[in-house]
């Protein structure tokens, strides 16, 4: 015979049950949902062909409101394009300036917004700022890099770090980098809209219960004055009263 089995007391029977209910109460968390494929397209990098004449004759044109010193900003004639003032020697391309309220805003450049992005800038500027200067009706930024012999065959887009200024004042550097998962997942989210601004939901664990990512959308005419000046004037539908934005790269 084997040896007796030894009682078990009344207390290990309630710890037990209570045990039990315990575990089979407890509800697993649901898996993460899985993450959607990127549906954005590469861009097809499609160059116009252009007349050296007409080429050198749209450079000087353009490059009036910036080399001319007398000049001031609020009265300068290239500000807002509308649909019927575009410049048909420009090219038509996607802008978005998106982040964080309380965080740094990012420049993302698209041929169309169902492209990949072909250039994605981190401005010096935080997006509620930006978002201050949009309410007084005008706003240049600019964004200047040095000029060295060992950039003669770099493209201007292609510099990794800029001096920017907004409206005249210096806000820090820039800094071009790779579009990451959070970027192209803007970008995914935008990719039905032409223009307009908005919120989307952001990581609250990361930015807090109010860190919502604001952005603004619009087409832009994108005008290359010369290898090392490149202009978006951003284009607003005719008879819009809305804010004037400009982006200007220069290497000085």
């Amino acid at each position: 015979m084997g040896e007796p089995k030894s009682p078990i007391s009344q207390d290990d029977q309630t710890t037990a049950a209570a045990t039990t209910i315990s575990s089979s109460s407890t509800v697993p968390p649901p898996p993460p949902l899985p993450r959607q494929q990127s549906s954005l397209l590469e861009p097809c990098h499609k160059k116009k062909s252009k007349t050296k004449v007409f080429r050198v004759f749209r450079s000087v044109f353009r490059s009036f409101p910036i080399i001319t010193p007398t000049c001031k900003m609020p009265s300068l004639p290239m500000g807002r394009l509308d649909s019927s003032r575009a410049i048909s020697s420009g090219t038509r391309v996607s802008g978005t300036l998106f982040g964080y309220r309380k965080g740094r805003v990012s420049l993302s450049v698209q041929e169309t917004p169902r492209c990949l992005p072909s250039l994605v800038v981190e401005l010096a500027m935080q997006t509620n700022v930006l978002q201050k200067e949009m309410g007084s009706g005008m706003v240049r930024i600019a964004l200047e890099c040095e000029k060295r012999a060992d950039k003669e065959k770099t493209r201007l887009i292609d510099e990794p770090v800029w001096t920017i200024y907004c409206n005249g004042k210096k806000t820090g550097y820039g800094v071009k980098r790779e579009a990451t998962e959070e970027d192209l997942n803007v970008m995914e989210l935008l990719k039905a809209v032409t223009m307009g601004a908005g919120v989307l939901p952001g990581k609250s664990e990361v930015e807090g219960p109010d860190g919502e990512m604001a952005y603004m959308r619009a087409l832009f005419e994108r005008v290359v004055g010369s290898k090392d000046s490149e202009t978006l004037y951003m284009l607003s539908p005719e008879g819009n009263n809305g804010p004037e934005l400009s982006i200007f790269f220069v290497r000085i």
